[in-house]
């Protein structure tokens, strides 16, 4: 052998401690740093050294993990390897870190050690050396007598025969075979144990062999088996030699650990991966026109290189054309008896909404190739839309799928992106029916009154294909291109309000109105539901809980105006709350003890200030039963009374200020219908002297701005009729006069055509000064000539007033087919009258009529040829 040199380290090195991975002579590993002592090496001597020794450090295997690096040095192995640091690379993310690339050079034992922070410092002997060779020395190698001379060619020829096996065209299998040919003896079983598959145990064991011929006994088992494994993998697999070999160099079966580019791509995985892509696109029952295209895609995808970008794009098409379910659907749960138990279980009232479901399924039982209908849900939050959809799709037996819909702006979340980029992707409608595996689910489209509109295009218009029944059945989504069949598919909309839909759309759909509750009805879903739901969340029962029927009314009357039933659950928990905090305590009361106000505090009765939140009245209780309770005593329910009520909630939020406004002349009681529901609006005016001005505040929309100047035209143009007079006496109600029209709650933005009828009697009132009825409301359009034209919102608007304790309501004559929709018991209690002119409205209003009032029903003026 010739040698040009031998290579000597520094009798001190500083030590690196690796807790994971094993660094033998020749060979060149990466190793994380991030524990103190090794941050401290890397600083002051790899980053700051200008010299070759400064770079040359000692790697050993350190028995503790270097997170948790603390004072105390943790026991080193005996013998290291010395290595010089060819790349330091440093990175904040995650956590501050180095990251080495060192080349091993020799081995060398620790002598002492010099100092053990901020780094570990040792004094240490070399204990072979790595020459540096210019010519292949194999055959010198070979004519050796002996042991050694034997287990170094047995050894050579297990090398190249492993290499053999592997595919000589991949660069990295290449380059190990030609650094075969040049490497020395003394060298070859640690080259060869740092690239095989080998554990950290054999390879410290190699490490810690110091002759040559230990070393090669060591490493040789090692090789012997990667051999056979290869073997075995191969005639697992069946697979051709060539392809083999560059499979398992591909997937670090030979060489674990190191990061090969390899430029080839693994040709034969490939073709198994796309063969089974095309039996599930043969599989997947798709139509012709689909199939045709998977199979140009799938053409195209076995010329292209995974390298490419739209290898993934087209991948990823075809995994989603097989996973679409083109022809697997449920089959329809329907038993009408049934289905209408489980609805009238989920839900209480909403009839129109059961009877159209019943409806749906009666025709599917009689035609089963029906269509989905396109229902749209519209009423005030909280009513239950979504979760009545939700209790359909159960009824049906179907798969239930939610798309929000609310502040989508662009019309590639409906109609998906096209395939010319990466991250383009479908649709939701698309990917809903990726997500429940069927073709014919229930879609929920929620809140689709809330859709915006950008410069990305426009959602409602992207819809008008999916909700067409005439057009669905072919419905293009831009990433698919393909048709895809949505007929049998149930949308269901909900929405706030019809007036932010567009035309187009809204003609699309079947409009179900669901109007808010009466109280009666909150009554019954709180009890049957509500109540229950929050007692089982917050842990409580019934038996240590009771809210009667007598108290509901009292949560929805006075601490909850709204259409649905959000805000009552949300004060039925709040009770829930406060009761479970008593529970925790442990203050509860049994039957055997007297209930009287002077010993309830010692039970607790000092939180809620009065025994009666606790304690419900026994008088009926037998003697006998009394006996019973004494020899097991149960715990007494928390009762919720009105007192109890009050503190816990506090004080009442609404009263009923209805007959306390209506006190003096210029003040009326309207009905105005909100997307939240109906609600009750005041209108007050007041006159002063002036110049005869109109003066409109409370945030009015151009709509109630006409309407309250109708209002004065009409009544300027009446004035003798209805003995109308201003301020100084003379026939019209302005001269002299400034009137001043205000609505009340000026933040909240008011607009409609229903406050005509209103404003006519608030300013007649006025004029008048005479009280309009406490207990009347009333809503309605008018004309120039004094007609009252019809408005809608009739249910929520009469539901108001009755919430409100409104006893009559006047309403257009042309509304009066709208009562129908009312419950029995609302129109049992209101008093309606319905009114074709202004007249009939002033003289309902008033109490004792209106002066002028009988004679103007026949009045050319009102005449009208409509």
């Amino acid at each position: 052998m010739v040698s040009s040199g031998a290579i000597q380290i520094p009798s001190r090195l500083p030590l690196l401690l690796t807790h994971e991975g094993v660094l033998l002579p020749g060979s060149t590993v990466r190793f994380s740093v991030d524990s103190p002592r090794n941050m401290h090496l890397v600083r002051e001597r790899l980053l700051k050294g200008t010299s070759l020794k400064s770079t040359i450090i000692g790697v050993i295997p350190n028995t503790r993990d270097p997170e948790h690096d603390t004072d105390d040095l943790p026991t080193l192995h005996k013998i290291g390897t010395a290595g010089i640091a060819v790349q330091v690379v440093g990175s904040n993310w995650p956590k501050p870190h180095y990251t080495l690339l060192i080349t091993g050079l020799c081995r060398f034992s620790v002598s002492s050690l010099l100092k053990e922070r901020p780094f570990v410092l040792a004094e240490v002997k070399q204990l072979d050396q790595l020459e540096r060779y210019t010519t292949p020395q194999r055959d010198a190698t070979a004519t050796d007598d002996g042991e050694l001379g034997e287990l170094s060619e047995k050894f050579y020829q297990a090398a190249v025969q492993l290499l053999g096996m592997l595919d000589m065209s991949v660069p990295v299998v290449a380059k190990f075979r030609r650094l075969l040919d040049s490497l020395p003896r003394e060298t070859l079983p640690d080259v060869v144990a740092s690239m095989i598959r080998t554990s950290n145990k054999e390879k410290l064991q190699v490490l810690d062999a110091l002759s040559l011929e230990e070393r090669f006994k060591k490493a040789l088992p090692m090789l012997t088996r990667q051999i056979e494994g290869l073997k075995l993998l191969q005639k697992t697999r069946k697979m051709s030699p060539d392809n083999e070999k560059r499979v398992l160099v591909r997937k670090g079966t030979v060489f674990p650990g190191r990061q090969f580019n390899l430029d080839e791509e693994d040709e034969d995985d490939d073709g198994d991966d796309t063969a089974a892509l095309e039996r599930k696109v043969h599989g997947a029952n798709m139509p012709e026109a689909a199939l045709k295209i998977c199979l140009k895609e799938l053409k195209r995808l076995k010329k292209m290189p995974q390298s490419m970008p739209e290898y993934a794009l087209t991948r990823n098409y075809l995994d989603l054309m097989v996973e679409l379910p083109w022809s697997k659907s449920t089959k329809d749960c329907l038993d009408i008896r049934a289905a209408r138990t489980l609805l009238d279980n989920d839900h209480y009232a909403m009839d129109k909404l059961k009877r159209r479901v019943l409806e749906y399924l009666a025709v599917r039982q009689l035609k089963t190739s029906l269509k989905g209908p396109i229902l749209c849900f519209v009423g005030p939050p909280g009513v239950g839309k979504t979760s009545v959809g939700r209790s359909i799709a159960r009824t049906l037996g179907r798969e239930f799928h939610r798309i929000a819909l609310g502040g989508v702006c662009d019309q590639s979340d409906i109609r998906g992106h096209r395939r010319t980029y990466v991250g383009s992707m479908p649709g939701r409608i698309i990917n809903g029916l990726k997500t429940v595996g069927v073709n014919n689910p229930v879609f929920l489209l929620d809140e689709v009154d809330k859709l915006g509109k950008s410069l990305q295009g426009d959602p409602a218009a992207a819809l008008l294909e999916v909700l067409d029944p005439e057009q669905n059945h072919s419905f293009t989504d831009h990433y698919l291109n393909v048709a895809f069949d949505l007929s049998q598919v149930l949308f269901i909309a909900t929405a706030n309000t019809t007036a932010t839909i567009p035309p187009a759309l809204l003609d699309r759909m079947e409009v179900l109105e669901v109007p808010g509750y009466t109280q009666e009805e909150k009554v019954e879903i709180a009890h049957r539901h509500l109540i229950p739901n929050q007692l089982e969340q917050h842990g409580l029962t019934p038996q240590q809980l009771h809210i009667p029927q007598s108290t509901t009314p009292d949560i929805i009357s006075r601490y909850t105006r709204e259409a649905g039933v959000r805000s009552l659950e949300r004060k039925i928990g709040a009770i829930c709350r406060a009761v479970a905090v008593k529970v925790a305590e442990g203050h509860t009361l049994t039957k055997t003890e007297t209930l009287t106000p002077e010993n309830s505090k010692q039970h607790g009765g000092e939180g809620l200030n009065l025994p009666s939140a606790f304690f419900p009245s026994w008088s009926g209780v037998s003697a006998d039963m009394l006996h019973l309770y004494k020899a097991a005593p149960p715990e007494l329910p928390i009762v919720i009374d009105h007192i109890a009520l009050k503190d816990i909630l506090g004080p009442p939020v609404f009263e009923m200020e209805v007959s306390e406004r209506l006190t003096l002349p210029g003040v009326a009681l309207g009905l105005a219908w909100t997307p939240l529901g109906g609600e009750i609006m005041f209108v007050e005016a007041s006159r002063m002297e002036g110049e005869g001005q109109l003066t409109l505040t409370g945030q009015l929309g151009d709509v109630m701005k006409e309407s309250a100047h109708l209002a004065i035209s009409w009544l300027r143009a009446n004035a003798k009729t209805y003995q109308l007079t201003n301020m100084v006496g003379g026939s019209d109600p302005l001269e002299g006069t400034d009137i001043h029209l205000h609505f009340p709650a000026g933040a909240v933005t008011k607009d409609g055509p229903s406050a005509g009828v209103t404003i006519v009697t608030c300013l007649a009132s006025l004029f008048s000064g005479r009280l309009v009825r406490s207990d009347v409301a009333m809503t309605g359009e008018i004309t120039l000539r004094g007609l009252v034209l019809p408005v809608g919102g009739i249910k929520d608007k009469v539901l108001a007033a009755h919430r409100a304790g409104v006893k009559r309501v006047i309403l257009p004559k042309r509304n009066e087919k709208d009562l129908e929709e009312l419950p029995a018991n609302v129109r049992a209690n209101l008093d309606f009258i319905t009114a074709t002119n202004l007249g009939e409205v002033l003289n309902a209003s008033f109490d004792g009529g209106f002066p002028g009032v009988s004679g103007t029903r026949a009045h050319p003026q009102l005449t009208s040829k409509l």
